[in-house]
């Protein structure tokens, strides 16, 4: 499939031919082919933007993934300790532990900042923060986030031109630019899904972006 690309970092857990396998999935800067075994199935969470592991820095997982070993059908281990793995009924309370155990932590500047709030902190410090707790800049959190939005909107119906000036583009050469780099699909390609390469997992942005 085309995975589009994300500013969110994922714990995901897969089973294929009867064996388990984990993962942490980082930031996805832009859009790129991902292979999908036949008949696997898959069970992600995906963190809030600012969240992240302070003992593997988010900056190294930016475009990548990193494997965990070790995971059975039962457990997974996590910094030392055995942990059931989660599933639909229990992935918050998986998240929760996680929290309570240090396993991930959160820098509030970032929530504070997307849901529109102006710490007194400068610029500079702000962009820092930023890279350390999502992999990211502003810019390109922003960028993504918009390119979701105007590929959603176009699966929808919304006429390109209707798109450019919903969502902030300059022109139509602009979105179109947006859309290959970050959802690796033209407009047209958008209005009539591809059955052979399906796109990973889109959905309509419903947080706020950093100005």
């Amino acid at each position: 499939m085309t995975s589009i690309a994300a500013s969110h970092w994922e714990l995901v857990f897969w089973e294929h031919d009867g064996q388990v396998q984990a993962a942490v999935l980082g930031p996805e800067p832009r859009a790129c082919p991902a292979p999908v075994p036949r008949d696997a199935t898959f069970f992600g969470i995906s963190f809030a933007l600012g969240t992240s592991m302070p003992h593997v820095p988010i900056s190294r997982l930016v475009g990548v993934s990193a494997e965990i070993p070790d995971v059975t059908r039962r457990s997974v281990w996590l910094k030392g300790s055995a942990w059931h793995v989660p599933d639909y009924d229990n992935a918050e309370a998986f998240v929760r532990r996680m929290v309570r155990e240090g396993i991930v932590d959160c820098d509030p500047i970032v929530p504070a900042v997307l849901g529109g709030a102006a710490p007194d902190v400068s610029e500079r410090t702000l962009q820092r923060r930023f890279v350390a707790a999502t992999g990211l800049t502003r810019g390109a959190i922003r960028q993504i986030h918009r390119a979701r939005e105007a590929a959603v909107l176009i699966q929808e119906g919304v006429p390109a031109q209707d798109v450019v000036h919903r969502v902030g583009y300059f022109d139509q050469p602009h979105l179109a630019r947006s859309l290959t780099r970050f959802i690796g699909r033209t407009a047209t390609e958008l209005s009539a899904p591809d059955r052979v390469e399906p796109l990973s997992l889109l959905y309509k942005p419903s947080s706020q972006v950093p100005a």
